[in-house]
């Protein structure tokens, strides 16, 4: 199957570099920059995923991603210039699936793009074991190797498990583990993701669930 990504980005240079990037992976693409057309475009051509600036002239990011979650699931990487942005965006229901900070490197968000659209064609997984949650039992099994966590080792998976590739940052991780919002360092976070990864590493998955993400905070892949 030959996907096609949208590249919806006003800087002109940006997006030449990442459509000759996404091209030499054999990717089908169309380049947008403003936002104007952009909701009637994936109506009428369908396309895999789209690289998503926030600032745009005409219609922004922001409103364009939240108009497309009414009728699309498309895979939406949101870009944007600045961290502040991020934070804000990730306390928002905006409906991307990641965020990437400028200046990014284009060969590691090809990467990115690449690993999202072998998840769509079912490449990594077809045939293969998945993974079975038991709540009550506070367990998790996959090929015939099972964990048990803790009660918060467990809620802290479910709730990365639960949206996979949204990124949590750590405040708003320790917002959700501990309802009494007492004071905690982000170390904090850091112990139990390191916890976690321990014993989900018995699973034998042979890939990372849980990945950092740089400045930001964590996310899950599966």
């Amino acid at each position: 199957m030959t996907h096609k990504v949208f590249i919806v980005e006003d800087e002109k240079n940006i997006a030449e570099v990442m459509q000759m990037y996404l091209q030499a992976e054999g990717l089908q693409t169309r380049v947008f920059h403003d936002g104007n057309a952009v909701v009637e475009a994936v109506k009428n051509e369908a396309p895999s995923l789209m690289l998503l600036d926030l600032m745009l002239p005409g219609k922004d990011g922001l409103s364009i991603c939240q108009e497309l979650r009414a009728f699309s699931e498309l895979y939406i990487i949101m870009t944007t210039a600045r961290v502040e942005e991020v934070d804000r965006l990730l306390g928002l229901d905006t409906g991307a699936d990641d965020y990437v900070c400028k200046p990014y490197s284009a060969r590691e968000l090809t990467a990115r793009v690449r690993a999202v659209l072998r998840r769509l064609d079912g490449k990594l997984t077809a045939a293969g074991p998945s993974l079975k949650v038991d709540e009550a039992g506070l367990s998790l099994s996959f090929g015939g190797q099972t964990v048990v966590l803790t009660a918060l080792e467990f809620r802290l998976f479910n709730l990365l498990y639960s949206q996979p590739n949204r990124i949590y940052s750590r405040s708003q991780i320790l917002d959700m583990l501990y309802s009494d919002f007492r004071v905690l360092s982000d170390r904090t976070v850091d112990s139990h993701i390191r916890n976690l990864r321990k014993k989900l590493a018995g699973l034998n998955t042979e890939q990372e669930m849980i990945r950092s993400i740089y400045g930001l905070g964590y996310r899950f892949e599966g």
